[in-house]
């Protein structure tokens, strides 16, 4: 059997971090589980968060990736875990909200299972293609698509479920289209297949796209959101860009297991939104082509994902997606 890969990283504490209290014992590490492969957007962003969120606590900080499953596998080992605040979940949106439904044989629903501590980010995605693909713009790619057998061009992501994988669904239903999706075991593969001209193109979280999009080895055809992102000021939104009511967002979010105490949990809280909203932090989002979360306390947050999981349970029924 192959495992997943993981790798930790272990976040030191400034000078800051010696005035903040310890939030469990002081010689235990607290553990930040990405459910994903290094390399991936939620693992550029978890590791920029923790860095800041390590001397918000007090305590030192280890990014623990736990791949598999489109982020199942990391999830669920955190619902499990000791609720005592020492293992704490990174997660995109589509880890909580979609993916409980994909899955057959566990029935755990992480939306229950797990509680948010707060909404660190908000993002939407980039469609990027091999710069070798005779389109520049939407209209160009649409007709390209439309001019081609079914089955012949393809669209990668990090897995079934995974965030990239249902942006693609959500475009392919908006601009009537037909796409070959090819799963990956997480975002940077994916991306990377897009780069040597294996898949025509991937729907990517903006961290792990733009520097390849600045060296030219893919080209941005559109966001995804409401809004023209400030790292790529020249590319549309799928809107602008003929294509109306089409916006595909997604957040990143730290999550702890259902039982946590809530005195716990208002202290995590007040720390994660405080290391998010720092300038650095703020400054790290926009460069990875992110934006900050909305001003709300995690009893807002928590009824945002129990409306986004209701949405996609049905979702899931009405387009009749399956793992594979």
């Amino acid at each position: 059997m192959i495992r997943p890969a993981r790798r930790s990283l272990l976040l030191g504490l400034g000078a800051a971090g010696l005035a903040r209290p310890a939030f469990a014992q002081a010689t235990r590490a607290v553990t930040i589980v990405v459910p994903y492969a290094a390399g991936g957007g939620t693992d550029i962003t978890a590791r920029e968060f923790s860095q800041l969120f390590a001397p918000e606590i007090g305590q030192t900080v280890v990014v623990d990736n736990r791949g598999g499953a489109a982020g199942q596998v990391g999830s669920v080992s955190v619902a499990r875990s000791r609720p005592d605040g020492t293992t704490l979940l990174f997660a995109v949106s589509t880890n909580i909200v979609v993916n409980p439904h994909l899955q057959k044989g566990d029935r755990l629903d992480l939306a229950t299972a797990l509680q948010p501590v707060a909404q660190v980010s908000s993002y939407q995605y980039v469609l990027v293609v091999h710069p070798d693909v005779p389109a520049k713009t939407l209209p160009e790619l649409l007709t390209y698509v439309r001019g081609r057998p079914k089955g012949d061009l393809t669209y990668s992501s990090g897995g079934i479920g995974n965030a990239n994988h249902l942006a693609g669904v959500l475009f392919s239903e908006a601009a009537k289209v037909e796409m070959e999706h090819v799963p990956y075991r997480g975002t940077a593969p994916a991306l990377l297949d897009v780069v040597a001209g294996r898949v025509t193109m991937n729907f990517s979280s903006p961290p792990p796209a733009l520097a390849l999009v600045r060296e030219g080895k893919l080209r941005a055809i559109a966001v995804t959101g409401e809004r023209r992102i400030a790292a790529l000021p020249d590319v549309p939104t799928l809107t602008e860009a003929g294509l109306p009511n089409a916006v595909i967002t997604g957040w990143h979010g730290v999550f702890a297991p259902a039982a946590t105490p809530a005195e716990l949990m208002g202290r995590m809280e007040a720390a994660a939104r405080r290391a998010a909203a720092t300038p650095k932090f703020a400054e790290r989002l926009a460069h990875d082509g992110l934006e900050p979360a909305p001003d709300r306390p995690r009893a807002a947050f928590a009824e945002a994902v129990m409306h986004e999981s209701g949405y996609w349970a049905r979702k899931v029924k009405e387009l009749d997606l399956q793992l594979e």
